[in-house]
This record gives structure tokens, C-alpha cells and sequence, in this order.
């Protein structure tokens, strides 16, 4: 079996994890395209429904924010330029907009025209003039796109996921947790988690508690001779970028954008509140840590 950076990371966490508590709990699925895990310590009469409502709550958010099931929010707004979005939806439309201020527009969730175009061989010069995060107009709950416009949320929804999930075991009652969901986010820790690059392997661990950590790789998932993070003026700078963050959707996001930041940018975002500490690994193997 090929170890994914995701499956390396559970794989590192499950051992790490302190066993003093006896009754330990963990469940293992597919959503997103991968792998996903949650970890938790508790009375099993109260683990198994929390399990179960924590894998209903992940299939309604990876439903409404699908590229591929034309029912979901995401793909009617993409069709029909404007839709009026859940709760949820604008909730994490609030964040990426945060995200995209943080990152001087690097996160911009309007290139999935232009990740088309690089994907399939198209007009890639016509799909950059679509991409432009300050042409999606949000007013209350409706959502209307630009012309032409097309959102992805493959750089948050993940970490956005991780989140209500992680947010959801707290109410019931949880303390010790460890939710991944492409993204992890820790309660109660100390979780150790690895960090690996595609390119250079495994480089170091990383430790979190109470913290959301997200890794973001271009040549994770590679579109032809290049990485799938896209960018309508920029290209990555970095093979490797890990945020430790108080939530793990904006981890996701930052960690996103940052691969195509400079490192006075990197340095700013890390001044915002509640971002921890940032993990850089250049195209060398090299690491940064600010």
C-alpha cells in the first residue's frame, strides 16, 4: 500500500497518542476523495452515537460543497452564477473571504476556471481574466459569481469539515479528540503528527493540543508537470507549506495560499490572530519556521 501524506499522519497521531485512558475510540471512512479518521477517548455508550453523528454531519458538508454532484450548493451556484447558500455555505464564504485578505489574494477560491483550464488543455489565458475573488457579490445568505465565474472550496472545505465535526464531539462532552478530515484539528492532545513532503519524505513531527494543523503540497496530486494549486498571476514557491492554526478551515486555507507567498507575506500572516506557527519547506528540502 502507497502511504499518502494524510494516511502517514493518522498513522503517526494513533501511536503518538498518550494510552492512559482506557477506553479509546476510533473510526476510519472515505470522504473528500481520501482518507479520514476520528479519534477519541470516552464511555462507548456515548463514543458510538457521536461517531455516527460525526460521519452524518461529514457527508452533508462534503455534499454541499461537491464539484461533482450537480445537486450540491457549490455546483448550482457554479451554474447558475447565483444561488442562495445554507447557513454553513456562507459561514465558510465568511472565512475564505478572511482567508483571502490574510493571503493578499493568494487564496482566492475563484480559479477553478482556471484549474479547469490547466486540467483539460483549455484557453488557460481566457480562464485567468475569470478569476477575481472581489467580483463574488454576498449579500445575507444569496451569493451571485462574476461572469463566467466558477468557486472551488477544495483549499477550506476540509479543514471547514474538521472543524464542525471537532466543534460537535466538544458539545457532547468530548475533551481528549482527533479529528482528520484531510486536516487535522486536536483537543486535549498531546497528538504527534508527522510532517511529510511528496517530494523529500518525512522531515520532522509537529505536536498539537488544543490546535489545528493543515499541510498543503502543489506536487501532492500533480496536473501534468505541475502542482494542483493554481494561482491566476503567482506559482507555488514552496513544496510544502504547514499552519498550525486555531481552526483547522483556516489552517486549510492559509496553508493554501501560502504556497505562493513570499516570505515577508509568510511573516505577516503569521502575526494574524490565531495563527501559530507556519512550516516551510522549499524546493530544496530545506525548513522554515516563522
Amino acid at each position: 500500500m502507497t502511504v499518502t501524506r494524510r494516511r502517514f499522519l493518522a498513522i503517526a497521531a494513533s501511536f503518538a497518542a498518550t494510552p492512559a485512558v482506557a477506553q479509546r475510540h476510533a473510526w476510519t471512512g472515505r470522504a473528500f476523495g481520501a482518507e479520514v479518521s476520528i479519534d477519541l477517548d470516552g464511555p462507548a455508550d456515548a463514543a458510538r452515537p457521536a461517531l455516527a453523528a460525526a460521519q452524518t454531519l461529514i457527508a452533508e458538508v462534503e455534499a454541499m460543497f461537491s464539484l461533482y454532484d450537480p445537486a450540491s450548493d457549490l455546483s448550482r451556484l457554479n451554474a447558475q452564477g447565483t444561488h442562495t447558500v445554507p447557513v454553513r455555505f456562507e459561514a465558510l464564504m465568511r472565512i475564505a473571504a478572511r482567508a483571502h485578505d490574510l493571503t493578499e489574494g493568494l487564496f482566492d477560491p475563484t480559479v477553478q476556471p482556471l484549474w479547469r483550464a490547466v486540467a483539460e488543455g483549455a484557453d488557460v489565458d481566457a480562464a485567468r481574466k475569470r478569476v477575481g475573488w472581489d467580483r463574488v457579490e454576498m449579500r445575507g445568505n444569496r451569493v451571485r459569481l462574476g461572469a463566467g465565474q466558477a468557486l472551488t472550496f477544495n483549499g477550506i472545505a476540509q479543514g471547514f469539515a474538521t472543524d464542525l465535526v471537532a466543534d460537535m464531539l466538544r458539545a457532547h462532552g468530548f475533551e481528549r479528540t482527533l479529528v482528520n478530515i484531510g486536516e487535522h484539528r486536536g483537543a486535549g492532545g498531546p497528538w504527534r503528527l508527522g510532517l511529510e513532503d511528496p517530494v523529500h519524505g518525512l522531515l520532522g513531527t509537529r505536536t498539537i493540543g488544543d490546535m489545528a494543523i493543515a499541510t498543503s503540497s502543489p506536487m501532492a496530486t500533480p496536473i501534468g508537470a505541475q502542482g494542483h494549486i493554481v494561482h491566476a498571476a503567482e506559482h507555488p514557491r514552496w513544496s510544502t507549506v504547514s499552519v498550525e492554526a486555531e481552526t483547522a478551515a483556516m489552517a486549510d486555507a492559509l496553508s493554501t495560499g501560502l504556497v505562493l507567498a513570499d516570505l515577508d507575506l509568510v511573516a505577516r500572516v503569521r502575526r494574524a490572530k490565531g495563527v501559530h506557527r507556519i512550516t516551510l519547506v522549499d524546493p530544496g528540502g530545506d525548513l522554515t519556521t516563522v
